[in-house]
């Protein structure tokens, strides 16, 4: 950390400029989910050909992450965090001028590639500006990250009813946001890599920041879990309508962005380690209810409380991260996140699998041990 991070704004201003950046990625990647009926019709793809497109994003995201960690341990946080903003949301325009099923494919790689680029570093400014307060202010970035892909997605409702290209949509939001991450980037945090750090290659997290990661797995594995099938489950094992079953993803959504809104106040009341704790329980109690209930009514309540309980566990462990002694925050939330984001991509095709073996309430009551296992790691991190 340079001798003063902010010489030309105060903590209320980078504490604003971060959140526009926040604002920005969950608006941008909300813009695009927005649109897949649309680019898959406009391509001509039948699902089988779209999930394998689709799984270009994840791709270059995950084989990004060393290539992030190691940028991270050279520059600064900001930099990076600007350079990703930039690329994401001119990749996010590209995307709507794909002709082709090999372009769409490239494009998304990028997409996937540069998202990784700027949430990694963007997480890493975070902490910074948590840093310059003495209470939990954290939550609340990822709270505004919700709410953006909530206004997004009416944006792009919107856009649907007057029939407006995708390509024109992208364009038009990818000026607004570039504006927005321009004018707002100066008041970002000036951080610089510690020296001891610039090693020539990507570190795996070490036992200090390895139970971080597996916390961040189970959390992403159910994450990842209620976003492909929680609409699916509600219709195959509850046996409801379509509308129903959106309604109860919506409510799910809806839990979640109030979590994360609400948790910095939990946190200051109650402690980062004792409110996981309690994360992990929601999250376990909530799968498990859906799971041995399946009627509206419970499963609803369980994905509320499945949303609650998932809200806030990965921003308080980057939080935890990024006070490494060994690592600055850059670095260690890319460790961190190495595991984590494992969870999210392997674990929900696992419940396809387990489904097909037995059933979808089978599924998702495996998946209530992730929310044990949360409680486990954060017991023996209050015995460290």
């Amino acid at each position: 950390m340079t001798a003063d991070p902010l010489p030309h704004s105060t903590p209320r201003q980078a504490r604003i400029a971060i959140t526009v950046f926040f604002f920005v990625s969950g608006f941008t990647y909300a813009t695009w989910a927005s649109r897949i009926p649309t680019i898959q019709q406009q391509l001509h793809l039948n699902e089988a050909q779209l999930g394998t497109v689709l799984f270009a994003l994840p791709a270059g995201l995950m084989l990004t992450l060393p290539v992030t960690g190691y940028l991270l341990r050279h520059y600064s946080s900001r930099y990076i965090m600007l350079a990703g903003a930039l690329l994401f949301n001119a990749m996010m325009c590209l995307l709507g001028f794909a002709a082709f099923t090999w372009q769409l494919v490239i494009v998304l790689f990028c997409f996937g590639s540069s998202r990784n680029l700027m949430n990694i570093s963007m997480n890493a400014q975070s902490i910074n500006v948590q840093s310059l307060y003495n209470k939990s202010i954290i939550a609340g970035f990822h709270g505004v990250w919700s709410i953006a892909g909530f206004a997004a997605a009416a944006l792009g409702s919107f856009m649907v009813s007057l029939n407006i290209d995708p390509a024109w949509h992208f364009l038009s939001v990818s000026i607004v946001l570039t504006a927005l991450i321009l004018y707002f980037f100066p008041h970002s945090i000036h951080q610089q890599p510690v020296p001891h750090e610039r090693k020539s290659r990507f570190s795996f997290p070490d036992r200090s920041l390895l139970k971080y990661g597996f916390i961040c797995f189970a959390s992403m594995a159910c994450e990842g879990t209620m976003y492909d099938w929680s609409a699916i489950y509600m219709q195959k094992a509850v046996h409801t309508t379509q509308s129903v079953a959106t309604t109860a993803f919506a409510i799910y959504m809806v839990a979640m962005t109030l979590g994360r809104l609400t948790g910095d106040k939990l946190a200051n009341r109650f402690g980062i380690k004792q409110m996981l704790w309690y994360s992990g329980i929601f999250i376990g109690c909530g799968l498990m209810l859906s799971s041995i209930f399946p009627y509206p009514v419970t499963v609803i309540i369980g994905f509320m409380m499945t949303g609650f309980g998932v809200s806030c566990v990965v921003p308080m462990v980057f939080s935890m991260a990024g006070r490494s002694t060994k690592l600055s925050s850059g670095p260690a939330i890319a460790a961190v996140s190495t595991v984590g984001y494992t969870g999210f991509l392997i674990v929900p095709p696992t419940v396809g699998f387990i489904a097909q073996l037995s059933d979808l309430r089978w599924s998702f009551g495996i998946m209530a041990c992730f929310g044990l296992l949360i409680t486990w790691l954060v017991a023996q991190l209050q015995q460290d």
